[in-house]
């Protein structure tokens, strides 16, 4: 009964779009591993055929090259999961390349002092652009004392 329970479990299993490979064959691992203890024979090929049929649509390719270039009936679980996970790494690494590369500006120090000596607002400096934009309006102007 206990072991039905847990082939129920196992069945509607989906890996989320937030799940690594690593954490969904852990979680399926798990289920077949206490269906094992229990006395079940569960082969490592129906496994592997959850995994292909229950991943998300990036690992499409990955699925794909599996096929045309194996006969899925011999692909190991390992071989799976290694593969899998380098496909989810290299998307990872091309992330965050990309990320930092829109993030990262770099500035000279000689160029940022140039920049912010040039660019630094005084405060008479203030006021005339104040006066502009508040134009046809009573201003208190600061006047040096006599």
């Amino acid at each position: 009964m206990q072991s039905l329970n847990l082939i129920r479990e196992f069945e509607p299993q989906r890996m989320k779009d937030s799940e690594t490979i690593k954490e969904y064959s852990d979680k399926l691992l798990g289920i077949i591993n206490k269906v094992r203890l229990l006395g079940i024979n569960f082969s490592d090929c129906r496994i592997v055929e959850k995994i292909l049929v229950t991943v998300p649509e990036r690992y499409e390719a990955s699925i794909t090259t599996f096929e045309n270039t194996k006969d899925l009936s011999k692909i190991t679980l390992a071989e799976l999961i290694n593969a899998l996970q380098a496909q989810e790494q290299q998307r990872l690494m091309r992330q965050d390349r990309v990320t930092k590369g829109a993030l990262q500006v770099k500035y000279p120090d000689s160029d940022k002092k140039k920049f912010f000596r040039k660019n630094q607002v005084s405060s008479s400096s203030e006021t005339i652009v104040s006066q502009f934009q508040n134009k046809g309006k009573f201003i208190k102007r600061n006047f040096p004392p006599c």
